[in-house]
């Protein structure tokens, strides 16, 4: 629902401030429709199902895998894609990777999204609007912003959107920002809202390989990087996740794994998550097990935590990397 504008119409009526949060409570709750909200007047909750559209997204199609993740594709008002995807974990969690803009501007290679027109950053309410979709089959209590888009180049929105996720059931030490490395952006979030989580995609120590992959690397060099999310961890005391996509060939060797715990020390700092690589359009293929668990081995005999991600909604094109908004329709 778009917020602000639920309380423009609001105020133009001439109701009293507290029914903006009266709405916003029942949306919270996994409320359906304006019927539900009884205690609003049945002649406002009326007005308010003619002027105001329940959602600012239109569904266009949801998708699930046989783990059970599921993949919603929506499009704004003006037709613009974005994909969210809600993961289900046998221990009860249930997490959403949630997109912060329609597309991408920032192009790593082995990003399906990278490859999409990028239209827009999504509005604040569009981003709780992905939550709310699912909040109304069931309860959430996780979220990473690790769908479209980078989100500390919207990061005005996505603050403000965090700020309302504890009252839909997902707390600020569950939920995490990841980014590309937008230093602006990292330093922003030491100081700025709530105390949310930190990822950073880094993908190859080396500075050349980085910028291959990566071409942001370019105008944020790495050590520039890291050196914000120290001060980063410095100011939230928390530890940074590190996620490192493991690419055949390209970055998962012996020596690679080596350089990357060099540049992340102190260990302490940081924690690495390894990605396996989820096929796209481009033309990299996965590190093997052995690998992979080689690559972890390394990092942990030079003290840097590690561990490998459980790849889950690949079969429906919804695991990390290949979000592109067309996959979705087909699926």
């Amino acid at each position: 629902m778009d917020l602000e504008r639920l309380e423009s119409l609001l105020a133009d009526r001439g109701e009293p401030s507290f029914r903006a949060c009266q709405v916003w409570e029942w949306l919270a709750r996994g409320a359906g429709s304006y019927g539900e909200m009884t205690n609003l007047p049945a002649g406002l909750r009326a007005a308010l199902a003619d002027e105001l559209p329940f959602s600012t997204l239109a569904l266009e199609h949801e998708a699930r895998a046989p783990d059970d993740t599921e993949k919603a594709l929506f499009h704004t008002h003006e037709g613009h894609p974005l994909e969210t995807v809600l993961m289900r974990y046998r221990d009860g969690r249930r997490s959403l990777c949630l997109s912060s803009q329609s597309g991408c501007p920032l192009t790593c290679a082995f990003c399906a999204t990278g490859r999409m027109r990028f239209a827009r950053n999504l509005t604040a309410s569009e981003i709780l609007d992905q939550v709310l979709h699912f909040r109304r089959s069931e309860e959430v209590d996780h979220a990473v912003f690790m769908g479209m888009g980078e989100p500390l180049l919207n990061l005005d929105a996505v603050l403000g959107a965090c700020e309302r996720l504890p009252e839909v059931g997902i707390s600020t030490a569950h939920t995490t920002i990841s980014t590309v490395g937008w230093v602006p952006g990292i330093d922003r979030l030491a100081t700025e809202g709530p105390r949310v989580r930190l990822a950073l995609s880094l993908h190859a120590a080396d500075e050349t390989l980085r910028s291959k992959l990566m071409p942001v690397n370019d105008r944020y060099p790495l050590p520039e990087v890291l050196a914000a999310c120290l001060r980063w961890r410095e100011a939230r005391r928390r530890e940074v996740y590190v996620e490192y996509l493991m690419l055949a060939g390209v970055n998962d060797s012996r020596e690679q794994a080596q350089a990357l715990a060099a540049v992340l020390a102190p260990g302490e700092a940081f924690k690495v998550n390894l990605i396996p690589y989820n096929p796209t359009d481009a033309t990299f293929e996965a590190s093997g097990r052995e690998s992979i668990e080689a690559f972890r081995s390394t990092l942990a005999s030079s003290g840097v935590r590690a561990t490998v991600r459980l790849t889950r909604g690949r079969e429906i094109a919804a695991a990390c990397g290949q979000l592109a908004a067309t996959s979705a329709s087909a699926a």
